[in-house]
């Protein structure tokens, strides 16, 4: 039930994609412009990409492991969504 304000969130998460961006598929580079949490009973968290179907698992494991660290979600299933922007 823990609410996080979408400015808080990407507060913490645009400077990680920042550091480390998604790799580049097929020639095409992946830029994630937005993120929020939303409304739902378990944490579920969207990522506005301009190209979402090239987005791969690890990286989404990857987002998954830095949300869950900073903000204890450990046993929590979560789920991230890629939207295009």
């Amino acid at each position: 039930n823990r609410r996080i304000p979408t400015s808080q969130f990407n507060d913490f998460i645009l400077p990680i994609i920042e550091q480390t961006p998604p790799p580049s598929v097929k020639g095409k580079f992946i830029k994630i412009k937005d993120a929020m949490q939303l409304p739902s009973p378990s944490p579920s968290f969207a990522f506005f990409v301009n190209l979402p179907q090239y987005v791969r698992d690890h990286y989404r494991r990857f987002l998954e492991n830095k949300i869950r660290e900073q903000w204890d979600f450990s046993g929590i299933p979560m789920q991230i969504f890629f939207r295009q922007k």
